[in-house]
């Protein structure tokens, strides 16, 4: 895999079972399918059942964790030891190149999509962390006296709630608070124009969460024209129906 590279054409993941690079291994997907990265934890003698992505996958007599990312109809596969060495390697894979970095007009925006609990937020912050960790030392031939910014964020979907008050005047008010966080209580719309924003203009604010309150809070996080990595995540980044097919449309690659 090329790491320094942007685009959304076939890329490899790292292998991270060893000190050095394993070739990977490549299955065909059904049309259809492209642009996912998925994600399991492969106990002995058990199927593997991957947390994200429709792709499933057997290995016996054998203790890892498995990247399975497909880009187009190809499923490169990297196997890992512990989480750690999969965040290194996503790390790895997203880091920008010093000329991308310094191109106010590049922006590549990962989705990273799953159920409640399933790790979403820990993925997202820990690859992040290791972006912006590794960065400096990629750039610090340029001005050593000067430490870059930080190149990747993380814009979380929960500040695209519905406010309460919007709850309050539904058709039955009761039914929308006790169903608080299913796709219809949230606000699609408002998302999209945020990553088609962010995606015309190279910046913008966006509503964070503040779960003490249980309501949106507006312009609260900046994506800058300096973060060229940004993770979005989320439940239903990636439906299938209604606004949130565009939102979906949005994203150089879905994890």
């Amino acid at each position: 895999m090329d790491v320094s590279s942007l685009s959304t054409t076939p890329r490899a993941c790292l292998s991270s079972s060893s000190t050095e690079s394993t070739p990977l291994k490549r299955g065909e997907l059904p049309s259809g399918h492209h642009g996912f990265l998925s994600f399991s934890w492969i106990r002995r003698n058990a199927n593997a059942q991957p947390v994200f992505g429709k792709t499933r996958s057997l290995v016996q007599n054998k203790t890892s964790l498995k990247v399975l990312c497909s880009q187009r109809r190809e499923i490169p596969v990297v196997e890992a030891r512990c989480m750690d060495e999969v965040y290194d390697a996503l790390a790895q894979r997203l880091l920008p190149t010093s000329a991308l970095a310094s191109n106010v007009n590049v922006k590549h925006i990962v989705g990273l999509a799953g159920p409640p609990g399933a790790g979403k937020s820990t993925l997202a912050a820990e690859v992040v962390r290791r972006i912006n960790k590794i960065w400096p030392q990629k750039a610090s031939s340029f001005d050593s006296q000067v430490k870059p910014p930080d190149v990747a964020t993380v814009l979380p979907m929960d500040g695209f709630h519905l406010y309460l008050s919007q709850l309050d005047a539904m058709e039955d008010p009761k039914e929308a608070h006790a169903r608080r966080g299913a796709p219809w209580t949230f606000n699609p719309l408002l998302l999209l124009n945020c990553l088609k924003n962010l995606r015309n203009q190279g910046s913008v604010y966006a509503p964070s969460f503040d779960h003490g309150v249980g309501d949106p809070v507006e312009d609260d996080i900046l994506v800058g024209l300096q973060h060229k990595v940004v993770i979005v995540e989320g439940n239903y980044l990636f439906l299938d129906g209604g606004v949130w097919k565009d939102v979906s449309s949005m994203f150089d690659e879905k994890w």
